[in-house]
């Protein structure tokens, strides 16, 4: 079996060398329902630095409507929905989707295929809080600073939108990828969207090789 994440910058590379830079994300998955490699990112569990941010800064959630982007195999979807968010998850990786599905016949989660860059109409600006964990670094080039203008939009008037990514100093090199780190001028494009920034923490993680982490949180004005 290649190294998984080996793999992953092979279909990167691929899809996007043939114009479609999103085609990638699911031929990751239809390898692991083949059975002929692993999900890098498909830990099992919800994202450790989610859990850690909500013990140390948790929302209300009674009567909250909640958004992940790009879902995965929906660990932190269920999370959200076990914190008492009424949940809806999407990714563009129709296989996803169904084996998430599967993993959870009984969620409570709405899950979606959906285009991040073309979602639908009805969820702009709609929901109380959104999630964002790895998926803006998972781009490149112009995708990268639309992938911020859209994920932003999701947010409705005094909603939140928590985001968790890989972090780098400017001037640090940008590594293999994907993921490729934020700097935070990056991060800041949320800002520069409509949105307020309420915390900001960079972290590192606890083992080796010790990869540093930012968690931010988001509002849009009232109004």
């Amino acid at each position: 079996m290649t190294d998984p994440r080996a793999r992953v910058r092979e279909l990167a590379a691929e899809y996007t060398g043939k114009g479609n830079q999103l085609g990638w994300f699911d031929a990751v998955y239809q390898e692991a329902e083949r059975g002929e490699n692993v999900v890098p990112w498909g830990d099992g569990v919800p994202n450790p630095g989610l859990v850690e941010f909500w013990r140390k800064h948790p929302l209300e959630t009674a009567g909250k409507r909640a958004l992940v982007i790009g879902c995965g195999f929906g660990d932190d979807s269920e999370q959200l929905a076990k914190w008492g968010f009424q949940t809806t998850a999407f990714d563009i990786s129709p296989t996803a989707i169904a084996a998430t599905k599967k993993r959870y016949p009984e969620t409570k989660v709405d899950y979606r295929v959906a285009d991040l860059f073309h979602p639908p109409a009805a969820w702009l600006r709609a929901f109380d809080f959104v999630l964002e964990v790895y998926t803006v670094q998972a781009f490149t080039g112009d995708l990268r600073a639309r992938s911020i203008a859209r994920i932003a939009e999701f947010v409705a008037p005094d909603g939140r939108l928590l985001v968790i990514a890989r972090g780098r100093q400017d001037g640090e090199p940008l590594g293999q990828g994907p993921p490729w780190p934020l700097t935070r001028g990056e991060i800041d494009g949320f800002r520069r969207a409509g949105l307020v920034e309420e915390i900001f923490e960079e972290y590192a993680d606890p083992e080796p090789p010790w990869v540093r982490r930012f968690a931010a949180l988001y509002r849009r004005p009232p109004g």
